[in-house]
């Protein structure tokens, strides 16, 4: 990426932190007792892959601010790794997704742990949730064992207070405006609370705080990673059902299957017509959410019923697994979406916004190799196929 910074060995730093670490405590979790070892199993299956690139914005935060390389500080980078999976072991769960890095998610490989429970799926579901809760907790363990002094850690207290709050306050947000009439502004603010703060925004904050950074040089972190997280989500959103499962790791068509609210779906309304619209209502409408979605069955896209679509009783024609008709229904979704040039209305956010943060870095208090590195990873996080 730049002079004196190698992405696949900090990510291999990473790795060994996070791997050895869940480790541990997996096999403490499991010496409870044996009954434990799958839910043990997962706890290390959230951190087994990921880009760590919410450990770089940390580390960078650090070197921006001054500060030389320290192992001390690389753990307690990895400790943004742990408050992500948490994230995406409680965003799966939400959204029955039925896969992540294309493999089962919690709450579905937790099911094969519970043969004899009278409801298997509703207790998996139960167990995927205490894991999330459990790596939450291991992410703040991590921190504050990670071996930098005292003083810097406290100084990078309040922002773990926020970034907890403000990715509860966008997954929250997520969960109400599914089901309403879409609006791009509103998925924009999903987008930054759920999304932007705690990949990019947060981690850097936290690092040059640990580092003691001034105030300009964390209002220019801010300035740099608000638009920067939304970019990279935005990019998400349209992976999501333009990219290639294989390279994703995802489900295809999940979004569209759960009524997310994504920047993408909104796009799609504001610029479609009458006739548009209702056919979006009957597409999505259709997919239902039986078991899978996150709307009531037979709900369209504005919140309204579609026609012939369910029953009312929760068991509509989709249940998250792909059924017969969904790839067919995404594929449709697809080709309106291309016809109304949302993905480049969507594109052109993005480059909005990546712009917007490389402007922040023409202002940057921070040694050159920083400036540099961040200039990397902006272009990386926003142009990524998976």
């Amino acid at each position: 990426m730049s002079e004196g910074w190698d992405p696949v060995a900090f990510k291999a730093r990473v790795d060994q932190v996070l791997h050895r670490f869940v480790a541990v405590e997996a096999d403490a979790l499991a010496a409870v007792d044996a009954a434990l070892a799958p839910v043990a199993e997962q706890l290390e299956s959230a951190v087994a892959s990921g880009k760590r690139l919410r450990a770089a914005f940390c580390y960078w935060g650090w070197r921006g601010g001054g500060q030389p390389d320290s192992d001390a500080l690389v753990r307690a980078a990895a400790s943004m790794e742990l408050v992500h999976a948490a994230a995406v072991v409680h965003d799966d769960l939400i959204d029955d997704s039925p896969l992540r890095h294309g493999r089962p998610t919690a709450h579905r490989a937790l099911r094969a742990a519970l043969p004899h429970h009278p409801r298997p799926a509703g207790a998996a579901r139960s167990l995927a949730m205490l894991v999330g809760d459990l790596l939450m907790s291991l992410a703040g363990q991590l921190f504050v064992g990670s071996g930098l002094p005292a003083a810097y850690l406290g100084r990078a207290r309040p922002l773990w207070a926020a970034l907890a709050r403000e990715l509860i306050a966008g997954e929250c947000l997520e969960i109400l405006h599914t089901g309403t009439v879409p609006d791009t502004a509103a998925s924009l603010k999903v987008i930054r609370y759920k999304t932007a703060k705690y990949t990019v925004e947060q981690p850097l904050l936290i690092g040059g705080a640990l580092a003691g950074a001034s105030p300009r040089l964390s209002e220019g972190y801010s300035a740099y990673g608000l638009p920067l997280g939304e970019a990279f989500q935005l990019r998400d959103d349209l992976l999501g059902l333009f990219g290639d499962p294989e390279r994703t790791g995802k489900a295809d068509g999940d979004d569209l299957r759960g009524h997310r609210p994504t920047a993408l779906l909104a796009e799609t309304w504001r610029l479609a017509d009458a006739e548009q619209r209702e056919r979006l209502n009957v597409l999505l409408g259709a997919g239902g959410s039986g078991a899978g979605g996150s709307g009531p069955s037979g709900t369209g896209i504005d919140g309204t019923r579609a026609d012939g679509a369910g029953d009312g009783s929760g068991h509509g024609s989709g249940d998250g697994s792909g059924g017969p008709g969904d790839a067919d229904r995404a594929e449709e979704v697809r080709a309106l979406m291309r016809s109304l040039k949302a993905p480049e209305r969507v594109e052109r956010m993005i480059a909005a916004r990546v712009e917007e943060a490389l402007r922040a870095l023409d202002e940057l208090d921070a040694p050159p190799i920083a400036v540099a590195t961040l200039t990397a990873l902006a272009h990386s996080a926003s142009t990524r196929s998976s």
